[in-house]
């Protein structure tokens, strides 16, 4: 790889910026490609897409040429609101699928190294600390309290952002009040990005099969 475009694909990695390196294999030629431009090159985009979204490089040939495409996506992000149960199986499911995980309580007795010895925690409300995590369209949020002072404030946050996904753990009558909560600030359009009640329906019924549930569908969001 010419170091001009090592140099790009570093500093654009620092901006949380996905990027492909596009190299024909014929000529040797190398082309640096931000998600969502094209190489301009017909039939080809598609591919690049499809590796963005999968994480993946691959080696295509497309109208007799050969195009190895080589993507940099930026860590994938976990921010957990709530520091229950579900939330200790939840990061352990998601450390295991390289998710950059953290949890935002400001609960003391909850959030503390003893439970989640692994991640970083914030002590704090969500709106005192979300504001600094570059939350972008390689970011999760799963509100996990139960209680609408500490979920809420992260939703007020999160629903204007560009996420991937955003999960809300409740009944389907405490999803309805959560919607109606949320009505007064936010359009149908933003409030419907909202999992709720959070999780493929699997019959979770423990914790861990809770969480199992969740980073399913967290994953499902990410792919499909």
């Amino acid at each position: 790889m010419q170091k001009s475009n090592l140099d790009k694909i570093i500093e654009n990695q620092k901006l949380r910026k996905s990027v492909i390196c596009l190299t024909n294999i014929d000529s040797d030629e190398e082309t640096i490609l931000l998600k969502g431009e094209s190489s301009r090159i017909e039939g080809l985009d598609q591919e690049i897409a499809q590796c963005v979204r999968y994480d993946s490089s691959k080696l295509v040939n497309v109208n007799g040429n050969n195009y190895f495409i080589d993507v940099y996506n930026p860590p994938l992000k976990l921010i957990i609101i709530g520091a229950v149960h579900i939330a200790q199986y939840l990061v352990d499911f998601a450390q295991n699928l390289s998710f950059d995980c953290k949890l935002i309580d400001p609960r003391e007795g909850f959030a503390n190294k003893e439970r989640f010895p692994n991640t970083e925690i914030y002590n704090n409300w969500p709106d005192e600390v979300m504001e600094s995590m570059g939350i972008d369209n390689r970011t999760a949020i799963v509100t996990l309290t139960h209680d609408p002072k500490i979920d809420d404030v992260a939703l007020d946050f999160v629903l204007k952002k560009d996420c991937f996904y955003i999960g809300s753990l409740g009944s389907k009558k405490t999803h309805a009040a959560r919607i109606e909560r949320m009505s007064a600030k936010f359009s149908d359009e933003d409030i419907q990005k909202i999992h709720g009640p959070i999780g493929i329906d699997i019959g979770a019924r423990s914790p861990s099969e809770i969480a199992l549930s969740i980073i399913s569908e967290i994953i499902l969001s990410l792919r499909k």
